[in-house]
């Protein structure tokens, strides 16, 4: 078999026709099969017009046509699956597009997220209160696996008390409760996912140990932890950023407290999503060594690190 050409490479029409079956959920829609009359009713367009588009989804094997019935095929069921991510009505399919712009990032640095929008991602959620809901779903549903593992890989039980600074709607904290009894924490994090939080942690009968609080790591944080958690935070912001967060951090953790990064590598997680946080935040995926050196020059060490899930690590940063 040879080499893909370029322009297979560097076509459009199916990523997007993938993103466009899944906002649409002609998955769900067609179930055991379904025509392009019914599918256009459901979907309010037009059937000729998204006949075209199913006819695409046919050609690259995500939906097969028998008697004029699209089904889906197993390939093709996986854009339910990966809806939350594939959907270019919640955020992060929205963030997908800016890919568009990358070409502003590469010549200038600056986000092309904020190129395409008008505003920055954060500030996006923030004027946007479903892109926000969407966006805490979202994590929610990508850590869903890596929070049990997380909780199991890692020795929590020695931090009686734990703050998970950014941590959404309490998934990981949750988890870490819920497998070590006597652990307590609480979630920082911007007022929206406090009520979620808290809604979690009663439902996993963990809420006289859990509890949310709204806040920022841009500001200071509870003070005299024992641990403070940064799970999959540093990897969206550039280095300046990086170090006022692990200073709030350092301040509150102070000579006795632990501070512990979670994230991906560079080396597990890929060139791609590397060109993602770039292009969207402004962000990236480090090293061990990188992350290692932001530490230090924040005044933090580097104690220890230890895998924790497919694709995340655990950094032990303390004074």
């Amino acid at each position: 078999m040879g080499q893909p050409s370029i322009m297979s490479l560097a076509d459009l029409a199916t990523p997007m026709a993938i993103r466009v079956a899944a906002t649409l959920n002609l998955v769900d829609r067609a179930g055991d099969g379904a025509t392009a009359e019914r599918l256009a009713a459901d979907t309010d367009t037009s059937a000729p017009i998204l006949r075209r588009l199913l006819d695409h989804l046919v050609t690259v094997g995500l939906f097969t046509c028998e008697s004029d019935r699209y089904r889906p095929t197993d390939l093709g069921a996986q854009l339910a699956e990966f809806k939350p991510l594939l959907d270019i009505n919640r955020a992060g399919g929205r963030a997908d597009l800016a890919f568009v712009d990358l070409l502003h990032t590469i010549t200038t640095g600056a986000s092309a997220y904020t190129h395409r929008y008008g505003r920055e991602f954060w500030a996006d959620l923030d004027d946007h209160p479903p892109l926000r809901r969407s966006f805490d779903a979202q994590m929610a549903w990508r850590f869903e696996n890596h929070a049990s593992l997380i909780a199991a890989n890692f020795p929590w039980g020695r931090y009686p008390s734990i703050v998970d600074a950014g941590g959404g709607d309490g998934n990981l904290l949750c988890a870490i409760l819920s497998a070590h009894p006597g652990v307590r924490g609480t979630v920082v994090d911007l007022a929206p996912t406090t009520a979620p939080a808290l809604a979690r942690f009663a439902a996993a009968g963990v809420s006289d140990r859990g509890n949310a609080v709204p806040g920022s790591f841009f500001e200071p944080l509870p003070a005299g932890a024992d641990a403070y958690i940064l799970s999959d935070i540093l990897h969206d912001w550039d280095d300046d950023h990086c170090r006022t967060i692990l200073g709030r951090c350092r301040d509150a953790a102070g000579p006795h407290g632990a501070i512990i990064v979670i994230e991906p590598l560079l080396s597990t997680a890929g060139t791609a999503i590397d060109l993602f946080m770039l292009m969207c935040f402004g962000g990236r995926e480090r090293t061990v060594e990188e992350l290692t050196a932001l530490a230090a020059s924040c005044g933090l060490t580097l104690r220890g690190s230890t895998p924790v899930s497919a694709g995340r690590t655990a950094l032990q940063l303390g004074i």
